[in-house]
């Protein structure tokens, strides 16, 4: 896994400068860290050329700021306490080479006072062959309840739950707007808009839609009737689905 540079998506959109060597040091407290509401980031690995995407919230988490360095390997993990690092790397590294999602609660340092709980999610993004291309997820700051902790572990348990059910059903819908605009040469919200417009009128959820789409296109299953007559309207002649 490389460490390459990427952006952070934030209100202004500016891209941020190259991460420093050597490994940068634990992040003081961003300003929005002191918020009471709980702060949750997401982040983007891209395989092929090994650069990070992370949301201003993911930043503020891990103490990025403007003038600091950028999203990278590094940073990810300098910021976590150390005796969590070895879990974090074998995480992603095992999601890269096979295909392995992963949910781990980690401590991030902080220069001023106590470590801070999150859970790091990631889920692998499969292309039709079904080779890795990307790992994508969230990092979610962990409350510090004072109800005992059992109640505590069966709330994480369920919130866990329904992060890892909402990017499973996020994978395949992302693989079939790829399917739509290899078909009809749209762009990815066209693409997303026609995906809406054909659970519509079949009266199907956009996932379900989304998952006979991906079985067609890569040979494991064929398309029902009412969406192939869409697609046949929607698609040019010569890319319309048999």
């Amino acid at each position: 896994m490389t460490s390459t540079q990427s952006r952070v998506i934030s209100r202004h959109g500016a891209p941020s400068p190259r991460a420093a060597t050597p490994l940068p040091r634990p992040p003081a407290p961003s300003p929005l860290s002191n918020r009471r509401t709980r702060l949750a980031g997401r982040w983007r690995y891209e395989r092929a050329s090994g650069e990070w995407e992370w949301s201003e919230e993911m930043a503020t988490l891990h103490g990025l700021g403007a003038d600091g360095p950028g999203p990278c390997t590094e940073s990810l993990v300098a910021a976590q306490h150390p005796d969590d690092r070895p879990r974090t790397i074998d995480a992603l590294s095992a999601a890269l080479t096979g295909a392995e999602a992963f949910c781990l609660e980690v401590r991030l340092q902080r220069e001023h006072g106590p470590d801070r709980p999150v859970l790091f999610l990631g889920e692998p993004q499969l292309d039709g062959d079904g080779t890795v291309t990307a790992v994508e997820g969230m990092v979610v700051e962990v409350p510090r309840p004072a109800a005992p902790v059992d109640d505590r572990v069966r709330a994480l348990e369920t919130e866990v739950a329904q992060l890892r059910t909402a990017m499973a059903s996020r994978a395949p819908i992302e693989q079939a707007k790829g399917v739509l605009m290899l078909l009809t040469g749209c762009g990815d919200q066209v693409a997303f808009d026609l995906l809406a417009h054909i659970s519509s009128h079949t009266h199907r959820k956009v996932r379900e839609v989304a998952v006979d789409l991906v079985a067609s296109a890569s040979g494991h299953g064929t398309l029902p009737p009412d969406i192939r007559a869409i697609l046949r309207d929607a698609c040019p002649p010569d890319r319309r689905a048999p």
